[in-house]
This record gives C-alpha cells, sequence and structure tokens, in this order.
C-alpha cells in the first residue's frame, strides 16, 4: 500500500513498505556545494577538525536537513576514523583528500575496543547531540566503511584507482590479508554499534572500493566481511538496520551481496540499472539509489521503483559544484511523486 505520510519514512521504506512519494536522502548530502557548509569550513581550518569535533560536526549534519528537508540526516564524519582509532596516521591535504601514514602491520594494530572509544569519543558525541537536535520524524544515519575499503586505503597510505597494494598483499598472502580483514570486520561492527547505541536509527556501510574485483576476489575481498559486520552487529544489536553499498559491483556481485550479507537494503550505483534491481533483487530488501549525480534528474528512477521498498538517493555522492537550485527541484520531484 502506498502511502504519502513521510514520519518515519525510511524505517518503514528498510522495513519492506513501498511508499509514494519515497524518502529522499543523499549520500554527501552535507558538504562543499553549501555556502553555510564552505563558512564551518573555514572556520575549522581542516576537514579533519570538522569530523573530530562534535559541534561543528553536528551543525554541518543538520545543514541540508534545514536547508532542503531530507528525510534523514547522515551523520557528518569519514570512513578513515577506523584506521584512526586502530592507530595508523591520518590526515588530510588540501585538494589531494586523505593521506595515511605507514601501515603499522598487524601486531601494531589497537585492538582494544576501550582505546578506540576514547579515539572516536568525537563521533558518538557527536551523534547523541544531532540526535537530540534532529527532528523526531527524522531518521538519523551512522556510518563506516567496509574492510576490503578500509584495507585498500590502509596499504596504499591513499585512494587509488587499482586497490594494487590491497591486491597485491592479498595474492602474495592470503593468511595475512584475510587475518586483516577480520581485524576491521571487528572493528567496523562495534564502530556501528557505538553510532546506533548513541541515536543512530540506521547504518550504511560503504564499501567504495568493491567495483573491479574478479568473482572470486569480489567474494573473499567484499562479500564474507559484510556478513561478518553484518552478523556481529545483529549479535549486538538484534534488529539493527544496516545498508550495504557495494559501489560499482557487477549484477552478479549484486546478486550475491544481498543473498549471502543479510544486509536490510542495498544501495545501487549509478552505472546498474534500477530498473534491473527493482526486477531481480529479492522484494524482501529494500533498493537506494541511483541517480547520476551529474544529472539529478529523477522521473525514470521513480517509475522503475513503483511498488517496491525504495529509498531515493544518488548513485554516488553529490558533487560540489551542484546548484543549489538543481537539489531544490530535485527535492520538489520526489515529493510530488504519485
Amino acid at each position: 500500500m502506498e502511502r504519502r505520510d513521510q514520519t518515519k519514512s525510511v524505517l518503514a521504506v528498510l522495513d519492506g513498505e513501498a511508499r509514494r512519494p519515497p524518502p529522499i536522502w543523499l549520500m554527501r548530502q552535507a558538504g562543499r556545494y553549501l555556502p553555510e557548509y564552505q563558512a564551518v569550513r573555514r572556520k575549522a581550518g581542516s576537514f579533519w577538525t570538522m569530523c573530530m569535533t562534535p559541534e561543528l560536526a553536528v551543525e554541518v549534519t543538520l545543514q541540508p536537513i534545514s536547508r532542503f528537508g531530507f528525510d534523514a540526516a547522515i551523520l557528518f564524519s569519514d570512513i578513515l576514523v577506523i584506521p584512526h582509532a586502530l592507530g595508523q596516521d591520518v590526515r588530510f591535504e588540501e585538494g589531494q583528500g586523505p593521506v595515511l601514514g605507514p601501515f603499522p602491520d598487524l601486531p601494531g594494530l589497537v585492538r582494544d575496543p576501550v582505546r578506540w572509544a576514547v579515539k572516536l569519543k568525537p563521533v558518538y558525541d557527536a551523534m547523541r547531540e544531532t540526535r537530540a537536535k534532529l527532528a523526531p520524524e527524522k531518521t538519523l544515519i551512522g556510518f563506516a566503511g567496509a574492510p576490503w575499503t578500509l584495507a585498500a586505503y590502509m596499504l596504499e597510505g591513499r585512494g587509488s584507482s587499482d586497490q594494487r597494494a590491497a591486491k597485491l598483499a592479498a595474492y602474495h598472502d592470503p593468511e595475512k590479508f584475510r587475518a586483516l580483514l577480520d581485524i576491521l570486520s571487528e572493528a567496523v561492527a562495534w564502530h556501528l554499534g557505538q553510532q546506533l547505541e548513541a541515536g543512530a536509527d540506521v547504518v550504511q556501510i560503504f564499501d567504495s572500493w568493491a567495483g573491479g574485483l574478479p568473482e572470486q576476489a569480489f567474494e573473499h575481498f567484499v562479500v564474507q566481511p559484510n556478513a561478518r559486520v553484518v552478523k556481529l552487529l545483529q549479535e549486538r544489536i538484534p534488529g539493527a538496520r544496516i545498508i550495504g553499498f557495494p559501489r560499482a559491483a557487477t549484477e552478479t556481485g549484486y546478486r550475491r551481496y544481498v543473498a549471502e550479507t543479510g544486509v536490510n537494503a542495498v544501495s545501487i550505483d549509478t552505472a546498474t540499472s534500477i530498473r534491473w534491481a527493482a526486477d531481480s533483487l529479492p522484494k524482501t530488501r529494500t533498493i537506494q539509489g541511483n541517480l547520476d549525480p551529474i544529472v539529478l534528474i529523477a522521473d525514470t528512477i521513480l517509475a522503475d521503483t513503483r511498488g517496491r521498498a525504495f529509498i531515493f538517493n544518488l548513485g554516488h555522492g553529490v558533487l560540489p559544484e551542484t546548484p543549489l537550485a538543481n537539489v531544490e527541484r530535485l527535492v520538489a520531484r520526489i515529493r510530488s511523486a504519485t
């Protein structure tokens, strides 16, 4: 049954309800395209300072809700807080993005959740403060990077087009690489649990480098670690709602990911047909996506997902040069859907 009431709409859709209009939020909705974000960025002096200063993170998290009225806020943070908690140096260089220090190797990684909690206290403080200030009908989303994506950053020292360092590590010493993924799975599940306990309603796992892997590697590096994260998290918090985003997976990859990980919902990237996802993925799983951030035109996506439990989003994050008027028109278009 389709409904117009948007109260708690994201959670209702994650529980399997098809709503019309669908709820909407955008990945990177708090970001450089907003003048108010730019003002806070100048005040903070660095991206990392914004992430690790609760009052700034809360302010930035709420900015797109105030301006556009999205149905969900996603906490302003970064996937690299986990390498930071594990003891690897993380910094953000202007114009270059994240740069990580030398990989500490497995014995050098911090494995103590008590120490993790101290390092990441600003993140959980920001979550609690955001929940207190966010309207009760709005969903609050926490997130983390997936084990494979985090391993790629940690071993390469920065983002890369082919994740060569991680692949070489996996092929040269499979047992050691599996051990790293296990450590990261534990840390990711713990971090997501902390966010849920601090006020998040749902969490999303970002596997930004999931694309381009051979089928067997996708199973071992993406599907299995994500399934372990979900298992550990749901053992700690039964009923936890989890969205998975194996960006740029193949259609076969998306099928396996949905079938084997246990996520409640899967976010579809721009390169994959939303019609295919609506027709082919199990009706018991919510789909999210997948407008090309360059386009910001909604009509086809709305038609292709009619009758499905669906959250409108982008296939990746909002681009910095996105005109505010385009986002306003997008939200109005989605909200007028019948």
